[in-house]
């Protein structure tokens, strides 16, 4: 088919006035003005998204569906460690039952604000096989053994026949200060083997900061007292401490490390000498949620680094809708072009996932995951995208057209 629309926004250059694409199979075959696409298949159904801009399916790097049922049920507490208090009491209550019909409604929320494709961390691999995600899906186990870290070698090995029935998987151990070393290792040692990707939340609050570097704080309070050994805090950054303490001879890449809100100055020294890690997730409104340190967005830029945008969880943000991450984001670095900010949904996040040969651009012989919106500037393409506060009225995930329900 043909898809005709007044902009279209490929990612991939300037905008195309009058655009169009050609869609085969699950395929995009062609793109340009929507005369030449046209007079190349003549004989071709159209499809006519009128005034319209369509753009890449948008992708959110950073995200837990398992806790949509918690929107607003947390309100915002005096310190990281309080919410972590919260959040455990929350979760006491929810059966499997609940949690399946979170990820559901995560799911359909996620779709209707334009996202078709997610970097889901879950915390019940053994759910995933009653999901029938309507949109493309990275699952991540994500991986906790603070109680137990003998059990390393065994919590990464029994979650893998839950994983290996979706296409895209991965592993999350969760944090430094909850993921002993070993799991942390294993997880990169069975990646490495099944050639998957890893993820992982890092330096993302003072409390956690204050426990590596300092031993102390709340955080190492309250994980001391419920038996974690602390002999590995008082000397470095957790940033140092995942490179350092969790090192193995062939480190693989691509790590999406998630907030990395708390950095030291050694830290960005380690950073410009390290090859080990190149992408990182911000999600600009869990940060503000939380009242984390500024994230360090230039000096990570000029790093190098591929910076994606995520929803973080709704135990800490109002929706999935990565609009709104861009619009929050905007509002934290103005000087950020719209069109970079745009990237950050698209085009770094298909990076992220070893997808940027097929996901995030429109460009012929990448997959037709598509989103039209409604053209809220006429004077910026890429301002108006951001602008954009409606449900998403017409997706296609994999050339295969869906309507809002």
């Amino acid at each position: 088919m043909i898809i005709r629309a007044k902009v279209v926004a490929t990612m991939d250059g300037p905008p195309i006035e009058n655009g169009a694409v050609a869609v085969s199979g699950e395929r995009l075959v062609d793109v340009g003005k929507f005369s030449d696409v046209a007079k190349k298949y003549s004989s071709v159904e159209t499809v006519d998204l009128g005034e319209q801009i369509l753009l890449p399916g948008l992708i959110n790097a950073h995200c837990h569906l398992d806790y949509t049922c918690l929107r607003g049920k947390i309100p915002s507490q005096k310190s990281f460690t309080d919410w972590i208090h919260a959040i455990n009491a929350a979760k006491a209550k929810l059966s499997l039952d609940d949690y399946v019909a979170s990820i559901n409604e995560g799911f359909a929320e996620a779709k209707r604000f334009g996202t078709t494709t997610i970097a889901n961390l879950t915390a019940f691999p053994k759910l995933i096989s009653q999901i029938n995600e309507p949109i493309r899906t990275w699952w991540f186990a994500e991986l906790i053994d603070v109680r137990d870290p003998r059990q390393a070698n065994e919590l990464v090995d029994s979650v893998v026949e839950h994983l290996k029935s979706r296409p895209c998987w991965g592993f999350a151990p969760h944090a430094p200060f909850t993921a002993s070393a070993d799991l942390y290792r294993r997880s990169e040692e069975i990646a490495r083997r099944e050639n998957v990707l890893l993820t992982t939340h890092l330096a993302e609050s003072r409390e956690e900061m204050a426990m590596f570097r300092d031993a102390t704080g709340e955080l190492y309070d309250f994980l001391k007292k419920i038996g974690r050994d602390m002999n590995d805090c008082g000397r470095r950054t957790p940033l140092q401490w995942v490179l350092q303490d969790t090192a193995s001879p062939a480190r693989i890449r691509p790590y999406l490390l998630v907030h990395l809100n708390e950095l030291a100055g050694n830290d960005f020294k380690l950073l410009k000498e390290t090859a080990t890690i190149d992408s990182i997730v911000h999600c600009p409104r869990s940060h503000n949620y939380f009242g984390h340190s500024s994230f360090e967005f230039e000096r990570l830029r000029e790093l190098g680094f591929n910076i994606c945008l995520g929803t973080d969880s709704l135990a800490s943000n109002d929706d999935l809708s990565l609009f709104a991450e861009m619009r929050a984001f905007q509002k934290e670095f103005p000087d950020v072009s719209p069109h970079e900010t745009l990237k950050m949904v698209t085009v770094n996040p298909a990076l992220a996932l070893r997808q940027e040969n097929a996901l995030g651009k429109i460009r012929a012989g990448f997959v037709a995951d598509l989103i039209a919106v409604s053209l809220v500037s006429p004077t910026s393409v890429f301002q108006g995208l951001i602008d954009f506060e409606e449900s998403v009225s017409w997706t296609m995930i994999g050339g295969i057209a869906q309507k809002a329900v």
